[in-house]
């Protein structure tokens, strides 16, 4: 099948939109657009380059079930289709621990878990960020978005970012502007940092071998946030590097290359 287009101009001849779990749908609006999923409201953002237009990202999460859902654009009807993405099954050999924590590991697992899920649930009403997206550095790609995590051969998850090759202390860019919500040391992710972009979107760097940036500081895209490791639960040093918007873990490549097209459209 062909590969979905998840950049629409809608117009009154759009009847249906595709969209695989996982990713993210960047719709275009008119002036006074309203826009809701499944009857919940869905925030209407200004574009970066031409102000007098405005769009919303529609974000599926990866493990969200095969059904189809229903979109409103100003009070019209448009199908949405959720389909399946072609991710695959890995497997990865780490320590016994992390894969069968302890019971004190368990509760710092769970209360790391919670603090996340409270801050990636939170929407700061403003954007932080005006220009593309980049990539926090640029190597092999060791590890895809979506793939099944068998570690030990015991399925535990999914790949909820991209792993880039990297040796213990490569530099680690900012995507973009934005604040620094968490940096710390975690015992999954390792060495954490993660950056809230505003508008309900923020990006994550993990296993990192040093933290450079606390939490609270401003941070400029291209600014260094830490140094890659291979701390947390590895089978070798790289960053991962994932995106999360509305909460949902979306793929990170295709959310940069989706929401990059507003700049191109201008260029």
């Amino acid at each position: 099948m062909k590969k979905i287009v998840l950049l629409l101009l809608l117009s009154l001849s759009l009847y249906a939109l595709d969209i695989v779990k996982g990713e993210v749908a960047l719709v275009e609006l008119k002036q006074g657009d309203t826009i809701s999923l499944d009857g919940k409201e869905l925030p209407i953002l200004q574009n970066p380059v031409e102000k007098n237009k405005r769009f919303a990202l529609i974000a599926i999460d990866y493990k969200s079930k095969l059904k189809d859902e229903v979109l409103k654009i100003d009070g019209k009807k448009i199908p949405l289709h959720v389909r399946a993405g072609k991710y695959k099954k890995e497997q990865i050999k780490v320590a016994k621990s992390k894969v069968k924590p302890s019971k004190k590991a368990l509760n710092k697992i769970y209360a790391q878990y919670k603090e996340a899920k409270i801050i990636y649930a939170t929407t700061t009403p403003r954007r932080y960020w005006n220009k593309p997206f980049i990539l926090p550095l640029h190597s092999k790609i060791t590890s895809s978005y979506g793939n099944a995590r068998m570690f030990n051969s015991v399925l535990k998850s999914f790949h909820s970012g991209t792993d880039f090759r990297a040796k213990i202390g490569t530099k680690i860019k900012a995507t973009n502007d934005g604040v620094v919500v968490i940096a710390k040391k975690r015992y999954y992710a390792g060495g954490s940092v993660v950056i809230d972009h505003g508008d309900g979107l923020y990006s994550c760097y993990y296993h990192l071998s040093k933290i450079l940036v606390k939490v609270g500081d401003k941070v400029k895209q291209n600014e260094i946030v830490g140094l890659s490791g291979k701390s947390g639960r590895v089978n070798g040093p790289h960053l991962h590097f994932g995106i999360r918007l509305y909460s949902h873990a979306i793929n990170p490549l295709q959310f940069v290359s989706t929401v990059n097209k507003l700049f191109k459209a201008k260029m």
